[in-house]
């Protein structure tokens, strides 16, 4: 989810070493340009301080490239190859969307259907979007939440169950129309989730184990980082410690909203999964037989924008050549053009690690882009390359378009910042003394986060949350920074209390302090009132 030390450098023998071809495949002729993106990757992993990134390139139903390039962990020997897991994040998305088709061709379930229609204790906020939700809402990011809402049920990991989330969905608010504009969400496909397996009579785990991965030989996945098996070769995910010194960060399951976003795969594997998705479903079965995983219209639904998605000028000159005429999300997949032709395309975002899938249907191509760190410049800058490789397009300088963006996203969070120090009033106090501010606030939909006096000074607990712990220290007035000891999830926020006229607590609110951090902190939906107070008051 989101889009962001000297890297060790790999010999070039050990890299050419890493492609997976069998000796016919190697032969496949691919573009030109394409044999220059060796040299292109390293020179992106450079510029974006990435340890490690894994590419597979399919084209008319073949393998054209399957290689890895450096290193799965800074610090550590170990290879990335055509068959190192990442996490796939939100590229799973496109895996739930497949269930529920499956299940539709089969006749247990249509994506008209309402959700209550399955899930009878389904609720949202408001009565009307409960009652009129289908199952095809769950998947268009339409339903009137906001941008990530209730991702914190989840995100960073907690120890609510994928009941309890979907249970709470009803008290997250929601700030849009029904049907009236696109915000992405995630859990709402935790509710799909529910759903396939209410239909089905199968873990969620288990359909896609029996149902895809097993039909599809896809040995190399992982439904989430819980079902990773002592040995696998898998990448860690890296990040930038206060937006700066890079380094591993701890590997985060979600059990509990797994089909937003849990699978790890490899680039072998999601080079299968992009052939049976540009095949329309299609796949060679045991002895090579023809099966079909979804059918031809399930794949046009899929693949059909739903939710149109505003098209912004791009932040850098550089990047015009790849603003799109059209950008939409149909199920599970966003869809947009270039330079004529649709692309089928989502991206995933994980803590240390982000990637893209891209499909150009009437090409036959398909691109996915495996890191391990928190840099989306990186995965566009090499797909973009490929895909100008195989349409035949003049040259374009990506790795400097995507550098000149990620400076100005930088550039745009540190004048934000320089914009809040110049307008604090230093001299401020709190109104309390801090051990006033102690206390269980409660939020509808989250639950309890607790603010503790330690050692002269205030701590943040979320109660579900267990990474999420942080230091208060006064900004101004009753506002104060909160600073996650995690230094990798750069997500400080501001904790802001306001006082009844007897001066005790009525709320506190919260909103991240940086533009670079992950929408999924949605710190901005809590509205925090004092539970109970501390006894020592």
């Amino acid at each position: 989810m989101r889009p962001y030390a000297p890297v060790i450098a790999v010999p070039l023998l050990l890299l050419f070493s890493l492609l997976w071809a069998t000796p016919a495949l190697a032969q496949t002729v691919a573009p030109d340009a394409l044999q220059r993106l060796d040299a292109h990757v390293e020179a992106v992993r450079q510029e974006f301080d990435v340890p490690g990134m894994a590419i597979a390139i399919v084209k008319d139903g073949q393998v054209v490239l399957e290689r890895g390039y450096g290193l799965r962990e800074i610090g550590k020997p170990d290879p990335v190859d055509a068959h190192t897991m990442f996490a796939i994040a939100s590229n799973t998305k496109a895996f739930t969307a497949v269930s529920l088709s499956m299940l539709a061709d089969e006749g247990r379930l249509s994506l008209d259907d309402r959700v209550i229609d399955h899930l009878p204790g389904f609720r949202m906020a408001d009565a009307y979007v409960t009652r009129e939700m289908r199952l095809r809402d769950l998947l268009v990011h339409r339903s009137g939440l906001g941008l990530g809402a209730g991702d914190l049920l989840f995100w960073p990991a907690t120890t609510y169950s994928n009941a309890e989330v979907v249970q709470r969905l009803r008290d997250v608010p929601l700030s849009g129309g029904f049907r009236n504009r696109y915000a992405y969400d995630n859990i709402l496909y935790g509710v799909a989730q529910q759903v396939i397996e209410t239909v089905s009579g199968q873990s969620y785990e288990a359909f896609l184990r029996t149902r895809i991965l097993q039909p599809l030989d896809m040995r190399e996945t992982r439904y989430n980082s819980d079902s990773l098996l002592p040995g696998d070769n898998v990448a860690s995910g890296h990040a930038k410690a206060d937006f700066s010194s890079l380094q591993p960060v701890p590997r985060m399951s979600w059990s509990n909203v797994a089909g937003a976003g849990g699978i790890y795969s490899s680039a072998h594997d999601m080079a299968r999964w992009m052939r049976v998705q540009l095949a329309g479903g299609v796949y060679a079965g045991e002895g090579g037989a023809e099966r079909r995983l979804f059918s031809t219209e399930r794949q046009k639904a899929m693949w059909s924008l739903v939710t149109p998605m505003p098209i912004a000028e791009p932040k850098v000159e550089a990047l015009k050549a790849a603003r799109p005429n059209f950008l939409g999300y149909g199920e599970g997949w966003m869809v947009s053009d270039y330079r004529g032709q649709k692309l089928v395309w989502h991206t995933g975002g994980w803590p240390g690690m982000v990637s893209r899938v891209t499909l150009v249907p009437e090409q036959n191509l398909g691109i996915v882009v495996l890191t391990n760190q928190e840099v989306g410049a990186a995965f566009n800058a090499v797909t973009m390359q490929a895909l100008d490789a195989f349409l035949g397009a003049a040259p374009t300088d990506w790795l400097a378009a995507y550098a000149a963006l990620v400076a100005k996203n930088q550039g745009d969070a540190d004048e934000r910042w320089r914009k809040l120090q110049a307008a604090r009033d230093g001299k401020s106090r709190p109104s309390l003394p801090l051990g006033r501010y102690a206390g269980i606030l409660h939020d509808p939909w989250y639950g309890d986060v607790g603010v503790a006096e330690e050692r002269g000074g205030l701590v943040l607990r979320f109660s579900r949350t267990p990474v999420l712990v942080g230091d208060l220290s006064h900004w101004q007035h009753d506002t104060f920074i909160v600073r996650w000891r995690d230094r990798g999830l750069n997500a400080d926020a501001f904790l802001t209390f306001a006082l009844k006229p007897d001066g005790t607590l009525r709320e506190a609110r919260m909103e991240a302090i940086s533009s670079l951090t992950d929408f999924s902190f949605d710190f901005h939906d809590l509205r925090l009132t004092p539970l109970t107070q501390d006894p020592a008051r």
